[in-house]
């Protein structure tokens, strides 16, 4: 019997082929963003998952506050680690993770020299990977980081380097000054690997002097630290919470002297209403669950933003299931005396319905093998709009092909329930009669799944209106300095004591406005450190402390990043500034001082220095505009406040030939550095990146609404057909009688765009809810534009004019004689 129900169900979706490509078509639609959207988000929930022992894994966060500064981030100061692990038995071993500045690798051999900047280079302790067991392709990793010579890397660098050949126990030479590192071990392709912590190469953190100098400090946070407890303890939910209520009295112990070191006694540093907290995050929660905690070293993303991918799969799944229905009750008029006459005839309702849900199941079936087709061949431009590597194994990921068959069979009912029903309901002498589909319930039924379906198409156009609107004010927003056309080379620190000869000759070539020099770059990180303003007698009542980032730059710094100075003035070579400072706004006002210039700043990090301000900076954003504008300083490049890794170097451009003049400072720096390649960015580039993580939102967004509408206007497509076929003989009727087309369209169409226009009443306020929300991770945002809301019922409008007038307009022109002869 099923044999014969799926003949026939295969028969018919050959008779009625309009109406089955458009189904299968909806459902494969459907199917391809679930799929693809599933596979993304089981990436994402699958970082740091695999690694051995995962869950007696955390990452350890410092948590602070000095003064109006507070911060969270995913580092610690170095001795952390062993102090947790001596003194709390529930914590098994730790593990630190350093990112150092100097990026040059070089190897040498018969065939010449080899020399990079990797950009993914981390120091770590000798048992990082019996922590964190990333897979090694060859070399133990109990031994392969033991000695300070040696260094991990992944098949792409060995490539890179080596060519074909074995790389084990071949030496790179790391840094300017050469030192050698024997290969140890080479891990397996890390490419797909999901983890937060992500490197192309390892190396023993002894080889750091900043670390070792640093061993003593509760204050220099550089490190992320992670510690193994126990298995009894790891098996105990409460035990991270409980180690944490002991952390406090530790820390006061252990961080004592280190904050002594500096002037601030610790007990005091506490009275004052200021803290210094560590915390433990579980492993698995790194990724997703990061907002707030900041961190170079991992990669952290928003689980908001999983939540809006899978509610956009899940109404775009229900929208094809909407579209089905649908276009399920045009074929209904065709085949009601169909219906009618198997009913006469002594086919009971339970046979009918089995019949239409195996046409259901062959629909499903086909509109699932396209979806995996189409998943297949698409895979590679999606790995680009997200950015992932995505591979084909994902699918026989357990909880995926779970999920996959739960949708698949959840849509065959959802989409094949009521049609069924609804086909097999008819009164067979109505059915008989063409007087099928004409119930006040039924239009109610149909009209309220086309609201449905527009709804959250509408709503989807507002949210990508939105989150595009944002995107172009974070490009457009006045950020306090110059962007455009400012060329900022890397790796100046190799230039030594030639830096300033170098930069003169920069400033000579034609095309270079301005040059400059400084120790950090914006959105490149800075130094960060406390500080005690000097209390005087007009304003002794100001903040003992403040926690400031800073740069150490020269005179040029400002005017080639056109900053502004409202205060005061900039440093200049006619004053010895070595023991001067330059303060933002932000600084300034949480300092309390009314009159800044003059006032004095003491840094406790270093020979206790004074130093003297002698400007205030209009703030600036150092940063994405996701995070609020800091307190800021500037020192003078000769002030050696403290000791620098990095330098940068800033050149402001002219917008005319910008590759001849790109060439020539290349030709410059290879003339002066013959050992570090050259390599450069532009301002803009480096901004831009900051907000890759969102622009990979609104493209997906951008997809899927494109996706959804398409859906939604194939439901409306057959309600319009269906429309029109109940009409047949009234539209007959009016151009015997002399209606024109136009007059036809306009009958047919306006209902519907009357439901479309309720559909943006409906999703209004549902976006904005959503974009509010999502608006709040910017510290900069914009307020949410009635345009978008506009420009979505326009939009919207004019996509359903347009399917709504082709089904029109074919029912208007055809020839009235036919459709009063069929009635």
């Amino acid at each position: 019997m099923f044999k014969n129900y799926i003949k026939i169900a295969w028969r018919n979706i050959l008779r009625y082929k309009t109406n089955s490509v458009l189904n299968i078509l909806g459902l494969t639609i459907g199917l391809v963003s679930v799929i693809l959207i599933a596979l993304y988000i089981q990436n994402e929930l699958d970082y740091d998952t695999q690694f051995d022992a995962a869950a007696q894994v955390y990452r350890v966060n410092m948590k602070g506050k000095m003064g109006d500064n507070a911060f969270y981030a995913g580092y610690t100061p170095p001795p952390a680690g062993e102090a947790l692990v001596d003194q709390f038995p529930e914590i098994e071993s730790a593990t630190r993770i350093y990112q150092p500045d100097n990026t040059q690798l070089a190897y040498e051999s018969t065939a010449g020299s080899k020399v990079f900047n990797e950009s993914e280079i981390l120091a770590v302790d000798p048992n990082f990977l019996e922590v964190l067991s990333y897979p090694l392709q060859k070399g133990d990793a109990a031994t392969c980081l033991q000695e300070p010579n040696s260094i991990v890397i992944t098949p792409q660098i060995a490539k890179k380097y080596f060519g074909d050949a074995n790389p084990m126990g071949k030496t790179l030479e790391y840094g300017e000054e050469k030192k050698p590192l024997k290969v140890t071990g080479v891990f397996e392709d890390l490419t797909s690997y999901p983890a937060s912590v992500k490197f192309d190469i390892l190396m023993p953190v002894t080889n750091f002097k900043d670390v070792t100098y640093f061993n003593w400090s509760w204050v220099w946070l550089n490190m992320a630290t992670y510690v193994k407890l126990t298995p009894q303890a790891s098996q105990n939910p409460a035990s991270p919470a409980h180690l944490e209520s002991r952390f406090p009295e530790m820390l006061k112990v252990q961080a004592a002297p280190a904050f002594e070191r500096i002037g601030q006694p610790f007990e005091e540093f506490i009275k004052k209403g200021n803290y210094w907290e560590l915390h433990l995050q579980a492993l698995s929660d790194i990724h997703l669950y990061s907002q707030g905690i900041t961190s170079s070293i991992t990669e952290q993303h928003d689980v908001k933003n999983l939540y809006i991918l899978g509610i956009i799969a899940f109404f775009i799944i229900i929208l094809a299931c909407v579209n089905f229905m649908n276009l399920s009750t045009v074929q209904a008029v065709k085949r009601s005396k169909e219906v009618g006459i198997r009913k006469v005839l002594g086919s009971q309702r339970k046979q009918l319905i089995k019949q239409f849900m195996a046409e259901v199941v062959c629909y499903t079936f086909c509109a699932t093998l396209l979806a995996f087709i189409t998943v297949l061949l698409i895979l590679p431009l999606f790995n680009g709009l997200i950015g992932k590597e995505l591979q084909v194994q994902a699918f026989f990921n357990g909880n995926l092909i779970l999920l996959i068959t739960g949708v698949v069979v959840l849509t065959t009912l959802l989409a094949g329930i009521y049609p069924a029903f609804f086909l097999t309901s008819f009164n067979p002498i109505r059915a008989l009669k063409g007087k099928v589909g004409k119930t006040p319930q039924s239009g109610f039924i149909r009209n309220g799944l086309v609201v449905f379906q527009f709804s959250i198409a509408i709503t989807l156009i507002i949210c990508t209106l939105v989150v595009f609107s944002q995107l172009r004010y974070t490009q457009q927003k006045d950020l306090g300095f110059e962007h455009d056309q400012v060329l900022v080379i890397n790796n100046a620190e190799s230039l030594g004591n030639n830096l300033a000869s170098f930069k003169k000759e920069l400033i000579a070539l034609a095309g270079v406005e301005a040059a400059s020099s400084s120790s950090g770059m914006l959105t490149r990180g800075n130094f960060g450190d406390f500080y005690t303003p000097k209390p005087t007698a007009d304003e002794p009542n100001i903040a003992t402390d403040i926690s400031l980032s800073s740069y150490l730059v020269d005179d040029a710094f400002i005017p080639t990043l056109d900053l502004e100075i409202v205060d005061g003035r900039g440093f200049d070579k006619r004053f010895k500034d070595s023991l001067s400072v330059i303060l933002n706004e932000t600084a300034a006002a949480q300092i309390g001082w009314e009159n800044p210039i003059g006032k004095q700043i003491r840094y406790p990090g270093g020979n206790m220095e004074y130093y003297t301000v002698v400007g205030i900076l209009k703030d600036f954003n150092l940063e994405s505009l996701h995070t609020p504008i800091q307190p800021f300083a500037l020192f003078a490049e000769e002030s050696k406040s403290y000791d620098t890794r990095t330098t940068f170097i800033s050149l402001k451009i002219s917008g005319e030939h910008t590759r001849q003049v790109i060439g020539q400072v290349q030709d410059l720096w290879e003339a002066y550095v013959e050992s570090n390649p050259f390599e450069y960015s532009f301002l803009d580039e480096d901004l831009a990146y900051a907000y890759q993580e969102d622009k990979r939102l609104a493209s997906l967004f951008t997809v899927f609404t494109i996706l959804a509408i398409f859906v939604a206007c194939l439901g409306l497509f057959g309600l319009i057909a269906f429309t029109a076929q109940q009409r047949n003989k009234e539209i007959g009727v009016r151009k015997v009688l002399g209606a024109n087309v136009s007059s036809i369209v306009k009958l047919l169409a306006t209902n519907f765009l009357k439901l479309v226009m309720l559909s943006l009443i409906l999703a209004a306020p549902v976006a904005w809810l959503a974009m509010d929300r999502w608006l709040q991770n910017f510290a900069y945002r914009i307020d949410i534009p009635i345009w978008a809301f506009l420009a979505a019922g326009a939009l919207s409008l004019t996509i359903a004019l347009c399917t709504v007038s082709f089904q029109a307009i074919k029912a208007a022109v055809a020839n009235p004689v036919k459709s009063l002869r069929m009635e």
